[in-house]
């Protein structure tokens, strides 16, 4: 029997803990896709104590993944993600470890608690009082960028709404004690959800951060592209789109500037007009990501908001998202050829929330490739509901049998919180224990470990700072 989650955790070879150690572990990060707040990291933030950091501020903003799983067990929303007293929160986290059995956040917890602050504890409600009192006790001078700065983690991409003013960003720029580079991430997804209740009043927001009305659809690509300047200007490198359902259809600026007076006129909007617009205004946007170099990323399949209930308790972007299940590929394919027939296709990034679209996605991915560009249109790692072994190890596998995982860019938290870190160093385990049993299978030769040691460290960090340009 092996012991619990000790320094070969997940490495059952020779080959494995030699790729982990020699070459996994040291290093650096790039975390180009998470949700971490900007203002936290220019203040450096001081946690109150560790449920704020671990669990949450009771401001309903805090670790989806956690929530959910102390919703399985019963308790009070009050007591998951509201206001309810910071030990309770604490105490009914560690009265439920034990029933997370097989789920990452098992592992997760107790990376979190090894890396961050030397408890090697099992996460128990006999040791809740150590553990509460050893974690509050390092938290008095590990800050949020202290956190950072433990991981070696080199840079970090927020997620920022084109009319943000980025004032964070530009404090950070200008802060020279601040060892993290941190870049804003566009993510125009208010300006591409023509369909929902509020797209009239965000148009007219943005109208009136870039100075001028925005009465047809070439108004709002103008002030769009010139947000995508200032995002630029301010470092950033890269787009996200969570494409939930992926929409598109071959339409002319006519044909689409129709849908954004509808639109405007807050007239409902048909999944064939969705197609029109969605459509054109994505390759519009892809034309100047290319122009300025940008990655832009496809985040496909959240069904969101499933609990209206809920909704309509506590918000949005509470944890009550699921995976969607409609069929897309006819669609995307079609969105990234008429990309690519101008040959204005950017450095792409593509992730399903549906495990059945691995390979579907994958394959698609490679009728995209660019002399010069290594891995131009690619397959991002496990997403969401899918960051987990089984995940990850379907992700992985799918890679290297119908693309190249050599080229991956890697990992990242996707996560708003900072204790998230460590999930790195659980993909980077479960990589090398995959990579190793190639070798100790015969499957990949012996004397090619060097080669196999360099691929290792370009997956957990040169690949993404060479495909962003970072």
């Amino acid at each position: 029997m092996k012991n619990f989650m000790d320094k070969d955790f997940l490495l059952s070879t020779e080959t494995a803990k030699k790729l982990f150690h020699e070459h996994a572990e040291k290093m650096p990060i790039i975390d180009y896709h998470c949700h971490l707040q900007p203002k936290e990291i220019y203040e450096n933030k001081k946690f109150r104590n560790l449920t704020e950091v671990w669990l949450g501020a009771g401001d309903r903003y805090g670790d989806h993944y956690k929530w959910r799983a102390l919703r399985a067990r019963g308790y009070n929303e009050d007591s998951i993600s509201g206001p309810d007293d910071d030990r309770k929160k604490f105490d009914q986290f560690v009265e439920s470890m034990p029933y997370f059995v097989g789920n990452p956040l098992y592992h997760w917890s107790h990376l979190e608690m090894q890396r961050y602050f030397d408890i090697y504890d099992v996460i128990t409600p006999k040791n809740a009082d150590k553990i509460w009192n050893e974690a509050n006790k390092k938290l008095e001078t590990l800050t949020a960028r202290e956190m950072m700065y433990k991981f070696n983690v080199k840079t970090v991409c927020t997620t920022d709404d084109p009319i943000d003013s980025l004032e964070w960003h530009k404090l950070m720029n200008a802060d020279s004690s601040l060892k993290t580079r941190v870049r804003p991430a566009f993510r125009p997804d208010k300006a591409i959800n023509c369909e929902l209740s509020w797209y009239k009043d965000w148009v007219l927001k943005l109208a009136s951060v870039v100075g001028y009305e925005i009465n047809s659809l070439a108004d709002l690509l103008k002030a769009l592209e010139e947000r995508i300047a200032f995002f630029d200007s301010m470092g950033s490198k890269l787009s996200d789109h969570a494409l939930d359902v992926v929409h598109y259809v071959k339409a002319s600026y006519d044909e689409a500037n129709e849908v954004f007076v509808k639109a405007m006129r807050q007239e409902e909007i048909s999944d064939h007009e969705q197609d029109i617009y969605k459509g054109y205004v994505l390759v519009q946007l892809a034309k100047v990501y290319n122009k300025y170099g940008w990655v832009q990323q496809y985040h496909i399949g959240a069904l969101r908001n499933n609990s209206q209930k809920m909704l309509k308790e506590i918000g949005p972007d509470t944890g009550f998202d699921a995976i969607e299940d409609q069929v897309y590929m006819e669609k995307l394919s079609q969105l990234l050829g008429e990309q690519d027939a101008t040959d204005e296709l950017p450095k792409t990034i593509l992730y399903c929330l549906n495990p059945r679209d691995n390979y579907a996605l994958t394959v698609l991915a490679g009728c995209f490739q660019k002399e010069g560009v290594k891995g131009r249109v690619q397959v991002g790692t496990a997403w969401w509901f899918l960051d987990q072994l089984d995940g990850m190890k379907q992700n992985l596998e799918t890679l290297m049998q119908v693309g190249l995982v050599a080229q991956s860019v890697g990992m990242l938290t996707d996560s708003r919180s900072f204790l998230a870190y460590p999930r790195h160093e659980y993909y980077r385990r479960l990589l090398c224990e995959m990579l190793g049993n190639l070798v100790e299978s015969g499957q990949y030769p012996a004397d090619e470990l060097d080669t196999l040691g360099k691929i290792v460290e370009d997956i957990c960090y040169n690949n993404a700072k060479e495909f962003f340009g970072f």
